[in-house]
């Protein structure tokens, strides 16, 4: 079992579509004073319910048209309840962490404290066999070689029973990359590894002088005011209002894996958040409330070996020709979007709760919705 981002950020987003049943509710305060709803109400519906026969066990949605705001969901919380998925569910969001993580280097390079073109091994010399080659900027861009330590992580469920509740020291985790010889010469390819990310968690810790996830609280879920976004740490439990996730295993077996110790993620993903939550900190970080314009302009920038993808954002083309920027996330229960326009007009954030019989997903329910928000 691996801890993944999702092929691309629209197989993600299809894959966090899938539902069972649906009904697609407004937030009331979001659309007061619109001068009129784009989005269809019904469109979007339909959407879901076009996908409801994949069997995943829910869905949550949030999609943003100017000053329209539409939540929706789809399926249930928990196998075996009709209780609906809640609204405003907090859900483990994956690899999104790497967008928070990304902020936070960005603001210690602006500080001075660090350097994108910098070795690595400038701040956590003899942590990586080739620190002196492996830049921050390659971390960062998935440019570096690292292996990914979570490709061998779960051989199969047996293993993920047993070590879902192990703590794991980032040092582990690494060491589990390290032990494999680098997949390619530094900054001569692309190729997407968890292992940048616990890395770059370290990174963090070293030059602030505390855990990763105490930099990200103090310099963006506090000052956004992200009070249900959390970095858990050890803790085993999604807090608060929550929809279950499951991993399946074989044909018609699956275990419930909402609990489990995150730290197998730790800097690449071990974060939890809530759609309204995603939204305000995709809003503000592409609207310049948390990087200045030469930084978040680096963050953005794509080269020839990373097309589609900055430093810790996606690049997608949306409906309408328009691009977008975001990230998709993955962690074994639960799969994840948040997706904005650079103009923070549309937006669209979703979180799929994954369940036992999850099928290929149809792209024309996902091209329907994605063509309400972003046409």
């Amino acid at each position: 079992m691996r801890l993944t981002r999702g092929t691309a950020l629209v197989a993600a987003a299809s894959l966090a579509l899938v539902g069972v049943a649906g009904t697609a509710t407004a937030a009331p305060s979001a659309v007061e004073g619109a001068a009129g709803e784009r989005i269809d109400r019904a469109a979007v519906q339909k959407a879901l319910d076009e996908v409801a026969a994949l069997g995943a066990q829910g869905v949550q949605v949030r999609l943003t048209d100017g000053r329209q705001q539409l939540t929706a969901r789809a399926g249930a919380a928990e196998r075996g309840s009709s209780r609906p998925v809640p609204l405003n569910g907090r859900y483990r969001i994956g690899s999104i962490t790497k967008t928070f993580v990304s902020v936070v280097v960005l603001q210690l390079v602006g500080e001075g404290k660090a350097e994108l073109d910098q070795p690595i091994s400038r701040h956590l010399p003899g942590l990586l066999p080739d620190g002196d080659r492996i830049t921050v900027r390659m971390l960062l861009q998935h440019t570096s070689g690292l292996h990914d330590y979570t490709a061998d992580l779960f051989a199969d469920l047996t293993d993920f029973e047993t070590l879902r509740w192990r703590t794991w020291q980032p040092s582990e985790l690494i060491a589990l990359s390290t032990a494999e010889p680098l997949d390619f010469e530094p900054g001569s390819r692309w190729s997407y590894s968890n292992t940048n990310y616990v890395v770059l968690g370290e990174l963090i810790a070293k030059l602030t002088g505390r855990p990763y996830g105490d930099a990200v609280e103090r310099r963006v879920l506090k000052p956004l005011g992200l009070r249900d976004t959390s970095v858990p740490g050890t803790r085993v439990d999604v807090p608060g209002p929550h929809a279950h996730g499951y991993l399946r295993y074989a044909p018609g077996k699956f275990t419930d894996a909402t609990r489990l110790n995150p730290s197998m993620a730790h800097a690449a993903g071990e974060m939890i958040s809530t759609t309204a939550d995603t939204d305000r900190f995709v809003e503000a970080l592409l609207g310049g409330e948390l990087l200045k314009p030469a930084l978040l302009a680096e963050m953005l920038r794509t080269s020839e070996l990373s097309p589609d993808y900055g430093l810790g954002v996606e690049r997608v083309d949306v409906p309408c020709g328009k691009v977008a920027h975001g990230h998709s996330g993955g962690i074994p229960g639960y799969s994840s979007l948040v997706i904005s326009t650079d103009d923070t007009r549309q937006r669209l954030e979703l979180s799929v709760t994954t369940g036992p019989d999850l099928r290929e997903q149809p792209s024309e329910a996902l091209h329907a919705l994605l063509t309400e928000v972003f046409c």
